[in-house]
C-alpha cells in the first residue's frame, strides 16, 4: 500500500520539478506600461482592476458616501460637472452610455490607464480580458456603427462625434481589450504589442526614473510627471493641496499602494529636479525626530514631529495652539465689502471725541511680548519639534475641550528660567497687569502657573515640555523613559481617527450652528456635514500615519492605513 503512494508522490514531484522549470523558460508576460506610447502624463496600473471594483460596489464605503453630504458637494462642484460633461461626450462618440455597466464590461484583471491630457481627458487604457468575455462586452456589440482601421495588422474600430470631436477607439488582440480617445494613442499602443517599432513610456527619462527608484509594484501603482503636470492650468485649479509651489521643486513621483489584511501601505517617493548635496543636508534633525517620536501619549488623538524647525515656527506652533490661540490674522476676505449707503451724513457726534492730531495706535506699537521666547529659541536652536493635541467632552457631555503640548529637543541643555521667565514675559499681558495668576508651583517633574489657567512646563536636559493639560504633560514625561524604537525622519504624523471622529463631530456641530441656525439652502454646513459625512463614511478607518524621509534626491513617504474590520 506504501509503495503505491511513494509512487506518486514521486510522480507529483516530478511534475512540479518539471513545471517550476517550464514556467522558468518561460518568457513572462511584459508589464503593460511598455505598450503605453510616449508623451503620457499620469500612469495608474491595477494588478486587479476587475476585484478592486467588485470590493468597491459592494462595500459600505461606497454606499454611505453615495449618500453622504459631501459627495452631495461634490456633485455640486465644477470638477465634477466636468467630468460629467467629458462622460456625456464619451457615450455620443461611443454610440452607448459610458455608465458603471460597461465599466465592469471592460474591467479585466491586470490594467493600466494612461493619461495624456488633463484638460481635454484623453487617455488610454489597456486590459488583460479573455476574449470571449471582450466579445460580449456591450462595446463590441456596438462595433458596427464604427469605422474599421488597421495598424500593423491589427483591426481597430475608430468612431468620432462630429458635435464634440471627442474620438472613440477600441481593439480587442489576444486576451487584451484596448480602449483610447484619440486615434493615434490605438496605434501606437498596437504597434507596441505587436513590437513594429514606436516610442514607449518606459523609453522616458521621467519614467525609468521612477521605475528604478521604487521596488516592485503594489496592488496599485500611479506614476506621474510633475515637471509637466504642476504647470497645467487645470492641475493648478483643481488639486485639492494647493501645494504647487512645493511641487515644483519634484520632477516625478511613483506611488505604490499595498493591502495586507487591515493595514493598507502607500509607499510614496517623488523625484527632485536638482538633489540636494550630501554635505548641504542638515544634521541631527531626522535621528532627533527619531528620539521626540516616543513621547507620544496614548491619549494622543493627533501628533506631529519635524526635524531641524526655526525659531519662528516654533514660537508661531507655541502661540497658535498653547499660550494665544485665539490669536492671529484674519482670514483672507474673497468677497468686495458692502457699501452702506445713508441719508449723506458722514459723521456723528461722537467723533467729536475722536483726537485728529495723534496717530491711531497700530498692533506693533506695543511691547514685543514674544521677544524673550524668541531670544531663548534663537539661542538653543531645537533639532526637532514634537506637537500633540487630543480633545475630551466634559462632564456634561456638551462641550469638547481640545488639549495640546509641544516638546523641543535641542542639541543643548535648555536653561529652565530663562524658559520660565519668558514664557510669563508672553502670557502675562493677556490676563493680567500684575503677578496674580503668573507665579511658578513645582509640581512633579514639572512647574504650572498658580492661576486659573493651567500652564505646565518642564525642563529635562535638551527636552523642553510645554502643554495646558497636566495630564497630556504626565504622560509625555513617563514616555521619557521608553527605548529609541524609530527610524530617522524628517517627519512623521499619526491620527486616531477612531478616537477623534465623535468629538469632532460634536464639536463643529457648535461651531457651524453658533445660534442654532441651519446651513444655506441646499448647502450642508462645512464641517459637520460636509466633512463629518466623509468622516462617517470611513469610519472603517481607526488610524493614519505617514512618515517622510528625505535623501537628498528623493523624498520618500510611507503613508499607513489601519482598519478596524
Amino acid at each position: 500500500m506504501k509503495r503505491p503512494i511513494l509512487f506518486f508522490l514521486i510522480v507529483a514531484a516530478c511534475i512540479g520539478v518539471s513545471w517550476g522549470a517550464y514556467q522558468a523558460a518561460s518568457p513572462a508576460e511584459p508589464a503593460l506600461s511598455h505598450y503605453i506610447p510616449s508623451g503620457a502624463l499620469l500612469y495608474l496600473q491595477a494588478k486587479d482592476f476587475s476585484v478592486l471594483l467588485a470590493d468597491w460596489n459592494k462595500s459600505s464605503e461606497k454606499q454611505n458616501w453615495l449618500k453622504s453630504s459631501n459627495y452631495a458637494v461634490l456633485s455640486r462642484s465644477k470638477l465634477f460637472l466636468r467630468l460629467a460633461d467629458a462622460s456625456k461626450e464619451f457615450s455620443s462618440a461611443a454610440g452607448l452610455p459610458a455608465d458603471t455597466n460597461l465599466l465592469r464590461q471592460v474591467a479585466g484583471t491586470q490594467s493600466a490607464l494612461a493619461i495624456f491630457d488633463i484638460g481635454k481627458l484623453q487617455f488610454l487604457y489597456i486590459t488583460r480580458l479573455p476574449s470571449a468575455s471582450s466579445t460580449q462586452s456591450a462595446l463590441w456589440q456596438a462595433r458596427s456603427k464604427f469605422e474599421t482601421r488597421n495598424a500593423d495588422g491589427v483591426d481597430f474600430f475608430y468612431r468620432r462625434d462630429a458635435e464634440s470631436g471627442r474620438e472613440v477607439a477600441f481593439a480587442v488582440t489576444g486576451d487584451y481589450l484596448v480602449l483610447a480617445t484619440r486615434e493615434d494613442l490605438m496605434a501606437g499602443a498596437l504597434q507596441l504589442m505587436k513590437s513594429a517599432g514606436g516610442h514607449s513610456m518606459e523609453s522616458e527619462a521621467w519614467w525609468s526614473q521612477c521605475a528604478s527608484a521604487a521596488k516592485d509594484a503594489g496592488d496599485l501603482r500611479m506614476v506621474l510627471t510633475l515637471e509637466k503636470i504642476a504647470p497645467s492650468p487645470y492641475f493648478r485649479s483643481y488639486w485639492i493641496q494647493q501645494n504647487i509651489t512645493d511641487l515644483k521643486q519634484y520632477t516625478a513621483a511613483i506611488s505604490d499602494l499595498t493591502f495586507s489584511g487591515k493595514e493598507y501601505q502607500e509607499q510614496r517617493i517623488l523625484l527632485r529636479k536638482t538633489p540636494i548635496p550630501a554635505e548641504a543636508m542638515p544634521n541631527g534633525g531626522p535621528a532627533s525626530v527619531s528620539e521626540i517620536i516616543r513621547l507620544a501619549p496614548p491619549q494622543a488623538g493627533f501628533y506631529e514631529a519635524k526635524a531641524n524647525p526655526t525659531a519662528e515656527e516654533c514660537l508661531t506652533l507655541l502661540e497658535t495652539k498653547i499660550l494665544a490661540p485665539h490669536r492671529g490674522p484674519a482670514a483672507a476676505e474673497k468677497l468686495a465689502p458692502q457699501v452702506q449707503v445713508g441719508n449723506g451724513e458722514t459723521g456723528s457726534s461722537s467723533s467729536l471725541e475722536t483726537r485728529i492730531d495723534e496717530r491711531p495706535a497700530q498692533p506693533g506699537d506695543s511691547v514685543d511680548n514674544a521677544a524673550p521666547l524668541k531670544t531663548v529659541l534663537s539661542k538653543n536652536p531645537p533639532l526637532a519639534i514634537f506637537h500633540t493635541q487630543s480633545t475630551e467632552k466634559d462632564k456634561d457631555g456638551v462641550f469638547v475641550r481640545i488639549h495640546s503640548a509641544v516638546a523641543l529637543l535641542a542639541a543643548s541643555d535648555w536653561n529652565e528660567a530663562d524658559v520660565r521667565n519668558a514664557l510669563v514675559d508672553f502670557v502675562r499681558p493677556g490676563f493680567t497687569t500684575g503677578q496674580l495668576g503668573v507665579n511658578w508651583q513645582p509640581n512633579a517633574g514639572y512647574f504650572a502657573l498658580d492661576g486659573l489657567w493651567t500652564l505646565s512646563v518642564s525642563v529635562s536636559g535638551k527636552y523642553l515640555l510645554i502643554s495646558d493639560n497636566a495630564g497630556l504633560l504626565g504622560a509625555m514625561l513617563a514616555n521619557l523613559k521608553q527605548k529609541n524604537t524609530q527610524q530617522p525622519a524628517v517627519y512623521v504624523a499619526s491620527f486616531d481617527h477612531s478616537r477623534e471622529s465623535e468629538n469632532f463631530l460634536t464639536l463643529t456641530r457648535l461651531l457651524d450652528k453658533p445660534v442654532g441656525g441651519s446651513g444655506a439652502g441646499d448647502t450642508p454646513d462645512f464641517f459637520s456635514q460636509n466633512i463629518g459625512s466623509l468622516s462617517s463614511t470611513l469610519a472603517g478607518v481607526s488610524s493614519e500615519k505617514i512618515v517622510i524621509r528625505d535623501a537628498g534626491d528623493k523624498v520618500t513617504q510611507t503613508v499607513n492605513y489601519e482598519w478596524a474590520h
